[in-house]
């Protein structure tokens, strides 16, 4: 495959990977050639992408997990991902490096920096992560996703928003099918980090739900493997009809099929919900860093198309009130669906595709 190169970087969650995706679909149609530069983790989201990317995973780390040793080690292994990816990029240069945010990215963008290659970032959340701020001031273009966003001093930020998969576009404004006396679709989605209350609360808060709204209700909930077991149980135990699985391959079809969508609220998440014009409880991940995922939602919530419960209040009680409030009240559920339509971005990696391609044609 001819054309230009462009090397996409981006750390091991789907919050990184998915916008990531997004943009690899779209240069692939203009006729980039696309490498991504990823971990292993972030390897297990690449089935999605165009078979004609190419995959190069980089050894990187990160100070947050595993111990004194482990952490000891960090700075080895970011420098050995550092020296692959410079002899990486002088083998094949890049036009351009595009950061999509954690620890594996630090890899390309530093290489990029030393041989002098044109560079940008986009930031998904509301809130930057610690790789994006340190590399904020040393890239020529930085993206943001959510708007406004914690900007450092003196770094000027593009609002594009937050690119989603073609398979999310292709669901686009779904006509909403408004909560009634027939089953009822509700999608649980709790990310690769903090599933695990969800997992504890959802199931028994729609257990407390009234009987004949119970039997309605078709349960598609995404849990940690371990968690996986006790979620089938209990939604078993209250008598529910549930499909429980650590990840979905389908998630844009389920989203599209929902009257209600229960989830964390990760940048990528919101932007898939805004798209496909979804109701929403949003329940930020409360460790995550600098309360970013409460920046995310804040703005479907104040369009009127969400509603945010805090994890300090997120219990089995809330959550049911929050959900029959929600299923009870079709003219509400409308509303919602048709305020977060209002508030999407569905042209938001066009606006990423524009900011990349100047950036590159800055040094072409």
């Amino acid at each position: 495959m001819s054309g230009r190169l462009i090397l996409i970087a981006a750390g091991g969650t789907g919050g990184h990977m998915f916008p990531a995706q997004a943009l690899a679909e779209a240069m692939v149609r203009r006729g980039w050639r696309v490498k991504l530069s990823t971990d292993t983790r972030g390897a297990r989201y690449t089935g999605g992408f165009p078979h004609v990317v190419a995959v190069e995973q980089v050894a990187s780390a990160t100070f947050a997990q595993g111990g004194a040793a482990a952490k000891l080690m960090v700075p080895l292994r970011i420098g050995a991902g550092v020296l692959a990816a410079v002899r990486a990029l002088r083998r094949d240069r890049p036009a351009v490096v595009v950061g999509f945010g954690g620890y594996p990215t630090i890899p390309a963008l530093t290489a990029a920096r030393i041989l002098g290659v044109p560079s940008a970032i986009h930031e998904q959340n509301g809130v930057l992560g610690r790789v994006n701020r340190l590399f904020a001031r040393r890239v020529q273009a930085f993206a943001c996703g959510t708007w406004p966003t914690d900007l450092p001093e003196g770094v000027q930020g593009t609002h594009t928003g937050n690119p989603v998969r073609a398979a999310v576009l292709d669901r686009a404004g779904a006509p909403y099918i408004p909560p009634g006396d027939y089953p009822l679709s509700l999608v649980v989605l709790g990310g690769s980090q903090g599933a695990r209350v969800l997992s504890q609360v959802v199931p028994a808060a729609l257990a407390s739900l009234p009987a004949p709204l119970r039997a309605q209700l078709r349960i598609a909930h995404q849990s940690r493997e371990e968690d996986r077991g006790a979620v089938i149980a209990a939604y078993s135990a209250a008598g529910i009809s549930a499909e429980v699985q650590n990840f979905f391959t389908d998630v844009p079809r389920r989203l599209s099929e929902a009257q209600l969508v229960i989830a964390r609220a990760g940048a990528s998440t919101v932007a898939e919900l805004s798209v496909v014009g979804r109701p929403a409880i949003l329940v930020p991940y409360a460790a995550a860093t600098g309360d970013h995922q409460s920046a995310n939602a804040r703005g479907l919530v104040n369009a009127g198309a969400a509603i945010m419960i805090p994890e300090s209040q997120f219990d089995a009680a809330n959550l049911a009130e929050q959900v029959a409030l929600v299923l009870g009240n079709p003219t509400a559920a409308v509303r919602m669906a048709n305020e977060a339509l209002a508030y999407a971005c569905p042209d938001a990696t066009e606006r990423l595709v524009e900011l990349v391609e100047s950036v590159a044609g800055a040094k072409a």
